[in-house]
């Protein structure tokens, strides 16, 4: 009969055997692709690609991934880039209607 102390242990190898596969995932990265399509009649009605890639940040970065340091909804600095690009756009349309007006 096992005690709670043998489940104690096995839990704890299970959780470090995890956190290494985890470890290593996210340091070396891993990538899943793959493809749906989806036919009638011989006829392509949709074409899914799913590509998911697996990193920790810093893997991404070396990778030359950062996608997320310039989209407004992950970023606070790319939402002040986004609302300032908008104002000066907005501005621009305002002087240039001006000068046709003339």
């Amino acid at each position: 009969m096992h005690d709670g102390h043998d489940r104690r242990i096995v839990s704890a190898i299970q959780t470090t055997n995890l956190a290494d596969i985890l470890e290593r995932v996210l340091d070396k990265g891993i990538v899943i692709a793959g493809d749906i399509t989806i036919s009638l009649a011989e006829i392509e009605l949709l074409n899914i690609k799913v590509r998911l890639l697996i990193a920790s940040v810093d893997k991404a970065q070396e990778m030359g991934i950062d996608w997320w340091q310039s989209d407004p909804a992950l970023s606070s600095r790319a939402k002040r880039l986004a609302e300032e690009n908008e104002h000066l756009r907005e501005r621009l349309d305002r002087i240039e209607a001006r000068l046709a007006a003339r």
